[in-house]
């Protein structure tokens, strides 16, 4: 039965985050997608620039035929249109469902296990967590930045660097689960709640500080304001996702065990044995 109710959930949890990346898609698309081009365009205008000011060391000898050629190089193998229609929408929706998974299983642990609370409550809770552990806390430190605005050379360090600082948020939040559940015979809850959230805290600072910082990530001279408004946009997408899954999956959840409860006090009812 306990098997039958996880993979239950697991899969409501898959569809939960199917349906939150679809909202998280339409966000992306209207609020993410502007500053995107903004970049885009601000690199091509720094290119051509860049292209106008130097000299060509073909100039007058085949110098149009290796312009073609370095163009044809260039040529996008995915053009701009698909990249952000049907490209995103596959990134987000693969994202969400992934992510809903996830949180479907970790809800499955956490219920009934951190505190008296409701399918829905839990729900919202591992929502929360995991949007602060995965995202908000990673994002704190290595903020999101636009396509082709950071120093190629040490995109691959970047990326090590970001998720190196998911993988210690998500530990250092199971820790503080854990810590607060064996704080909570000796402090209370509220106390227990309040004390791992404090170690949490102080630990997820001193990783800030002994982490590296991501100096080249953003080029020199690019506009700030454009900056800000991608990674407003990239907060709004991950705000909505976890909200629409919180939501979702909370009623998906609560249908679903309320059912298993019925079904497990009918069975109970059925085998109990007479009286008189």
């Amino acid at each position: 039965m306990y098997a039958s109710t996880v993979r239950g959930l697991l899969v409501r949890g898959m569809l939960a985050g199917l349906i939150a990346g679809l909202f998280a898609f339409a966000v992306a698309y209207v609020v993410g997608e502007p500053p995107v081009r903004g970049s885009i365009a601000v690199e091509e205008a720094q290119a051509a620039q860049d292209a106008a000011g130097a000299p060509s060391a073909h100039a007058g000898h085949g110098g149009d035929a290796a312009s073609g050629e370095a163009a044809e190089e260039e040529e996008e193998v995915v053009s701009r249109p698909v990249q952000s229609t049907v490209g995103l929408a596959t990134g987000v929706l693969v994202y969400g469902v992934a992510l809903g998974g996830i949180a479907a299983l970790a809800f499955s642990f956490a219920l009934g296990r951190v505190g008296g609370f409701s399918p829905r409550a839990t729900a919202a809770l591992t929502a929360a967590g995991a949007f602060a552990t995965v995202y908000l806390v990673p994002f704190l430190k290595y903020p999101a930045t636009p396509p082709a605005v950071g120093n190629p050379d040490t995109i691959g360090q970047r990326t090590t660097l970001f998720f190196l600082m998911i993988l210690l948020s998500v530990l250092l939040g199971i820790g503080a689960i854990i810590l607060g559940r064996r704080l909570a015979p000796r402090l209370g809850n509220w106390n227990a709640t309040l004390a791992a959230s404090g170690g949490f805290i102080l630990a997820t600072a001193l990783a800030f500080v002994f982490l590296p910082a991501n100096d080249d990530a953003v080029k020199p001279g690019f506009p700030a304001a454009l900056l800000w408004e991608f990674r407003i946009a990239s907060l709004a997408v991950q705000l909505v996702l976890w909200a629409v899954f919180a939501i979702v999956f909370g009623v998906l959840a609560q249908r679903l065990l309320a059912a298993r409860a019925d079904d497990a006090e009918a069975t109970a009812r059925q085998t109990a044995p007479a009286v008189g």
